[in-house]
């Protein structure tokens, strides 16, 4: 197993650990692992009893053990992506082969630890994963932002700025809407405003972005 790199890591949320283990010694033990380091973590002891969790909205992952008395963890962890849920996932197994290890990274899993495993190899793919989340929420809670902004222009305003924003001049702007050139940069303006860009090429990238989600 490759360890993972272990970056520096600053959460505006305190992130968490979860750990879905039906071994109480490892669980006890991990969870005290992590607040050694100053991480809060969560054990569940089934597939049931996590998926029944309300896990609420802060950075986190799931430290996911492969066999369990309910259920299988990778069954668990294919659920989670069916869901669209994009907790970032580390496999841990004392009976992993290669083709387990193929289906866990096919199916989105950071990383895959074997039993008995290096404490500090898993700190660092913890960490790793927490960074990975934090930055997932931070960049989905900016395009929120930012579609909301969007929502906000006049129906004139969207014309503007997606002709604009596509190469065309004011004046050819003017052509195509029916409007006067001088309209045209009022609702060119009112649209960098109410963007919040502070230069058009920023505009432009804000006009791709919100292309892409729409």
């Amino acid at each position: 197993m490759k360890p993972c790199a272990s970056p520096g890591i600053s959460h505006p949320v305190d992130p968490v650990v979860y750990i879905v283990d039906d071994e109480p010694a490892i669980t006890q033990s991990l969870v005290a692992l992590f607040a050694s380091v100053g991480l809060a973590a969560k054990a569940f002891h089934s597939v049931r009893e996590f998926r029944e969790f309300d896990r609420g909205d802060r950075p986190a992952c799931l430290l996911l053990d492969v066999r369990l008395r309910d259920g299988n963890g990778l069954a668990l962890q294919q659920l989670l992506q069916s869901d669209g849920d994009a907790l970032p996932v580390i496999i841990m197994t004392g009976h992993g082969d290669i083709p387990m290890t193929v289906r866990a990274m096919k199916a989105g899993a950071l990383d895959f630890l074997t039993k008995p495993f290096n404490e500090q190899d898993l700190l660092d793919c913890v960490r790793l994963a927490l960074q990975r989340d934090g930055e997932r929420r931070a960049g989905e809670q900016a395009m929120h932002g930012l579609v909301q902004r969007y929502q906000s222009l006049s129906p004139r305003e969207r014309q503007v700025m997606e002709h604009a924003t596509a190469g065309l001049m004011n004046k050819q702007i003017a052509d195509r809407l029916g409007i006067s050139d001088i309209t045209v940069k009022i609702h060119r303006g009112n649209a960098m405003r109410k963007m919040q860009a502070r230069s058009f090429a920023q505009l432009v990238t804000m006009a791709g972005q919100i292309a892409a989600v729409a």
